[in-house]
């Protein structure tokens, strides 16, 4: 079975190292240490606890309805205006998501580089909610 260092489940998690250091200190997901002494994260341990994050980081205040499911926390870090249509990006964790969308939608919603926003991905297509 594959194990994962703390620094791999942080990145896998969309945490710090430090966040993933102090749930593991703290015994919410086991760790093991391997034959030079770093920690470990069992793959299915870390697999189990990935859900339990997600499921415990949704307040009903907070939560928007979709039909999207896959969803993509971030800040984004370029909006280009054409005349029609505009692009956005978002660096989500270690993922970079572009987004091509009507410039009426992109100043509707307000998206300005620097601000927290979501991308849902359904399909072919990534939907944008501001956060």
């Amino acid at each position: 079975m594959q194990s994962y260092t703390i620094g791999q489940a942080a990145r896998l998690l969309g945490v710090s190292p430090d966040t993933a250091r102090r749930w593991a200190d703290a015994g919410k997901v086991a760790t093991h240490r391997d034959e030079s002494g770093r920690r470990l994260i069992d793959g299915r341990d870390l697999a189990a606890f990935s859900i339990e994050v997600a499921q415990s980081g949704t307040d009903e205040e907070d939560t928007s309805y979709t039909s999207a499911r896959n969803a993509f926390p971030g800040i984004v870090t370029a909006v280009k205006l054409g005349d029609v249509a505009a692009q956005v990006e978002i660096q989500a964790g270690p993922h970079r998501l572009v987004s091509l969308l009507t410039r009426e939608a992109v100043e509707e919603l307000g998206l300005e580089v620097g601000m927290q926003a979501t991308a849902r991905v359904k399909s072919t297509s990534v939907h944008i909610d501001r956060v």
